[in-house]
């Protein structure tokens, strides 16, 4: 499919008015609650509602094997990401705990991982590949690979939608994958590697200065074109990132919000970023990672998350709790009252 004729609508003027209008008439000073106001200022815009409602929530967990695990950039072995898919089915896992709190349900997808799952009850199997290439060594994925994982993303979180689901988060899962984020970071800002490299998964001094080599000689060796985001997505990479990009292109197109997570999962919207900028409108960044360069990416998308936490488990642990906040942001809209429905005098200007 040809992702550039996607069209993504800019939030309207009129809803985002008539928000703040509420909201100021609401009892309290104006802009006391903050971030809560403004989300449901964007929720509301979005929604084109003044009586914006959650009908469903799910997230998506997306799980891929990367093949530059080979050069000893992680401090797991590439078996963790089939076993934590077999955790997350189990409900075990912190995005199930997690879920389960925020009321979302939790929809597992193997994209690319390098493991012969067959038939498991729950697996949502659209595997494209078993694992990506090293990308240390040779392009990580076909364009053609690429191009598919995007796929993926959009057709599940298409049927989602059709099913009645209007709050999606994204989550990872992915032994290397803050390799693959890490080189789609530098290319797309422009930042060095060693200004967008963090250690993942808690790697030693050495190990982590082996990732930040092996991050720019893959970078040097595929010259990925950082206006081409289906280049940068085949060539340094991953399946689990492009369903990511995926997610949050057909959420956009049609009109729900997405809430990414952490560093994975916001190197999959500077991927549909990079396809088409106004999917910005329709993400809320659930939170500030511990991974030094997801500042970066937030900053070039111009979020501001929601939470800090230090939290760095990936999973989409950061967008459920980020669901709790929205769905606040939401009660708050919908439910305070008004200074002249409670018969409380308003502020002397």
């Amino acid at each position: 499919m040809d992702f550039k004729k996607i069209v993504v609508k800019p939030l309207k003027e009129e809803f985002i008015n008539l928000a703040w209008e509420r909201l100021n008439n609401l009892t309290k000073p104006r802009g006391s609650l903050g971030r809560l106001e403004e989300l449901a200022v964007q929720l509301v815009a979005i929604y084109e509602s003044l009586e914006p409602t959650i009908k469903g929530k799910l997230v998506f967990v997306f799980a891929g094997d990367h093949g530059v695990v080979e050069e000893g950039v992680s401090a797991f072995p590439k078996e963790v990401t089939s076993q934590m898919v077999f955790n997350f089915l189990r409900g075990g896992a912190g995005i199930n705990v997690l879920a389960r709190f925020a009321g979302a349900e939790v929809r597992v997808v193997d994209v690319g991982v390098d493991y012969d799952f067959g038939k498991v009850d729950g697996l949502y199997d659209f595997k494209v590949c078993y694992g990506t290439k090293n990308l240390a060594r040779e392009p990580a994925m076909s364009k053609e690979e690429a191009v598919k994982t995007i796929e993926v993303g959009y057709k599940l979180a298409q049927q989602a939608i059709s099913q009645g689901y209007n709050l999606i988060g994204v989550g990872d899962m992915g032994i290397g994958n803050t390799t693959s984020s890490s080189a789609i970071t530098s290319v797309i800002t422009g930042k060095a590697v060693e200004e967008v490299t963090g250690r993942g998964t808690g790697i030693s001094e050495e190990t982590f200065l082996k990732k930040i080599s092996v991050i720019k000689r893959a970078i040097e060796l595929h010259q990925p074109n950082p206006q081409d985001p289906l280049d940068i997505l085949a060539k340094v990479g991953g399946t689990e990132i492009g369903a990511c990009a995926g997610v949050i292109l057909a959420c956009a197109e049609k009109g729900v919000p997405v809430v990414i997570d952490g560093f994975i999962t916001t190197a999959g919207a500077l991927i549909a970023y990079k396809i088409n900028p106004s999917v910005k409108y329709y993400i809320i960044a659930s939170h500030r990672s511990q991974e030094r360069g997801h500042q970066v990416q937030l900053e070039y998308l111009g979020l501001n998350p929601l939470l800090d936490l230090n939290l760095r488990l990936g999973e989409g642990t950061g967008a459920a709790l980020a669901m709790l906040l929205v769905e606040a942001s939401l009660r708050i809209f919908n439910e305070m009252a008004t200074f002249s429905s409670a018969g409380v005098s308003t502020a002397h200007s």
